[in-house]
């Protein structure tokens, strides 16, 4: 690909004032997606680095997410359903419907974040953290991920959401140097297909703690918004 070609071609996201309605919509495709347990997080287990416990799951991180949009001045609406449990299989199918009643619910809506944790195993079973110290805090790294049209399903402004994730990507990277991690591309769309500006979010991998994805979304939510501030209608 010619990544300053899209890069230069950038985004039309574009948001209204967050008095018209939510701006962003943040969800969980997988919600029950955990962290690792500890003495200090000893959560029960619903499935191998999974809970239905909010308090210890994805759900929380996506919490923290969006107390920093909303802190920041994005209006925000936090989908808090687990779409994969108790059918995992299903989660993609039960997430769209769920994106589609928030949109049809808030028309302002342009922009949805669908907030996951990754998974990072050796050959060897070893499981790795993307982690780092940013002001002496272990920090979750993050990952944007960008969905494609390669596997034949229609979306034909997918790099317009790539240059969106480039844009926060080097924001994130230039407050945090080495907060973010590489962007993924897949061949599936992800549901991305759905608005301007949908984004794939993996704070962390089930291998760090929660309080390190925690100190990453912050970041990462901060990152984010100043780029988003940017998109709000004058």
């Amino acid at each position: 690909m010619d990544l300053e070609a899209v890069a230069k071609g950038g985004s039309s996201l574009s948001f209204q004032k967050a008095e018209a309605g939510p701006q962003v919509l943040i969800m969980h495709t997988h919600g029950t997606e955990s962290y690792a347990r500890d003495g200090t997080e000893p959560y029960t287990e619903t499935g191998v680095a999974r809970t239905t416990d909010t308090s210890y799951n994805i759900i929380r991180v996506g919490d923290e997410i969006a107390r920093i949009f909303e802190e920041m001045g994005l209006n925000v609406i936090h989908d808090r359903e687990l779409y994969d449990y108790p059918s995992y299989n299903d989660a993609y199918d039960k997430a769209r419907a769920g994106i589609e009643a928030h949109l049809a619910q808030y028309p302002t809506i342009q922009m949805v974040l669908d907030v996951h944790r990754d998974a990072l195993v050796g050959t060897d079973g070893t499981v790795y953290k993307p982690v780092l110290q940013i002001d002496g805090v272990k920090t979750a790294q993050v990952m944007l991920l960008v969905g494609t049209d390669d596997a034949g399903a229609s979306f034909p402004d997918w790099g317009e959401h790539l240059a969106l994730a480039m844009q926060i990507q080097q924001q994130m990277n230039s407050l945090w140097p080495g907060l973010a991690r590489p962007i993924t591309l897949r061949t599936a769309r992800f549901n991305q297909q759905l608005t301007k500006g949908s984004l794939l979010v993996e704070v962390g991998g089930h291998g760090n703690s929660l309080e390190e994805a925690l100190a990453g979304a912050r970041l990462f939510a901060r990152s984010a918004a100043k780029v988003l501030l940017e998109r709000v209608a004058q």
